[in-house]
């Protein structure tokens, strides 16, 4: 597989940046990242220009339109058009030019709003997502019906992949688009070089998350892309449940941060739990997340300290 021609979208992303540094590191020579100047991959002409340009043996699929809580009330339609259509196209011209494999990574937010914890990857389809994240979810979920329906028919080789929440150096800490552990990081850090005597949570804090550092996904992702050859799909995460409330004291802890934390609760929780089982992952790939989150979240703190603008 290492001589393969491999293409990967969202490869100049968060996650996309350390998958490719962890490929190069394990000996893969012929990889492609498709750059959004270049493509567009919501247009089918671009999709199909991508194969004819590149012929690619694999494809991972990790471009996505996402954001917190925040944006995704705000752009519903966006995150719901832009998503499956990359993935619906993708797969289909991937399917058309040959592709050996084509694997896909899909979110978290594809459970349904009340899935009893540890999620369980046959649980998927036993409710509606969290209405928040429900057009993002269900967007990035058809690229699993779409898998399996290539293969039951055509015998195509795809496979759908469920990361949890990601965290680590890199990550979007644009307060307009950022997810909780980067909000909550730039919050404070910030707030304590401007001297700020006070910072502002949005919810309750009584939300629990799990938080998968970005190294640890991209190892899994490899692993993946190395051995899982079925579509049924695979949870991807660290296997623990923190509350939102802890997760910001800790982060207070970790930053310095003094002053007092104002909770907003006329501002949503999303969904109320989160936490994966990851057995299938550990069972078919050997894999499980190295990485703790207090260690994870100073890595975080200090990259962000560093570069921060």
């Amino acid at each position: 597989m290492k001589n393969k021609r491999i293409v990967i979208t969202g490869g100049t992303g968060f996650l996309g940046r350390q998958l490719v540094d962890n490929l190069v590191r394990q000996g893969y020579r012929d990889l492609f990242v498709v750059d959004h100047k270049a493509y567009d991959l919501v247009r089918i002409e671009d999709i199909r220009r991508l194969y004819v340009e590149t012929r690619p043996e694999i494809v991972i699929h990790l471009a996505a339109k996402v954001g917190g809580i925040g944006f995704n009330r705000e752009n519903p339609a966006t995150l719901f058009y832009e998503n499956l259509m990359m993935g619906v196209q993708l797969l289909h011209e991937g399917f058309r030019a040959g592709l050996e494999k084509f694997v896909a990574i899909g979110t978290i937010c594809a459970y349904p709003k009340f899935t009893p914890v540890p999620f369980h990857e046959s649980v998927l389809w036993d409710g509606y997502p969290e209405e928040t994240n429900a057009p993002y979810g269900l967007a990035k979920k058809m690229m699993l019906v779409q898998s399996q329906a290539y293969r039951r028919q055509y015998g195509f080789n795809s496979i759908f992949l469920l990361p949890v929440n990601l965290y680590g150096p890199g990550d979007n800490f644009d307060p307009r688009s950022s997810h909780v552990i980067p909000a909550l990081i730039k919050k404070c850090v910030d707030a304590t070089r401007n001297k700020t005597q006070e910072i502002t949570v949005w919810g309750t804090g009584q939300a629990t998350r799990e938080f998968f550092y970005v190294e640890d996904a991209a190892e899994a992702i490899r692993l993946a892309t190395e051995k899982y050859n079925t579509s049924e799909a695979m949870n991807l995460g660290a296997g623990f449940e923190i509350s939102i409330k802890a997760l910001v004291e800790l982060i207070v802890e970790l930053t310095g941060f003094s002053g007092r934390i104002i909770w907003d609760a006329t501002q949503p929780d999303g969904q109320p739990r989160r936490m994966l089982d990851t057995s299938r992952a550990f069972r078919e790939l050997g894999f499980k997340a190295a990485t703790d989150l207090r260690e994870g979240l100073k890595k975080t703190i200090a990259w962000y300290r560093e570069n921060q603008r």
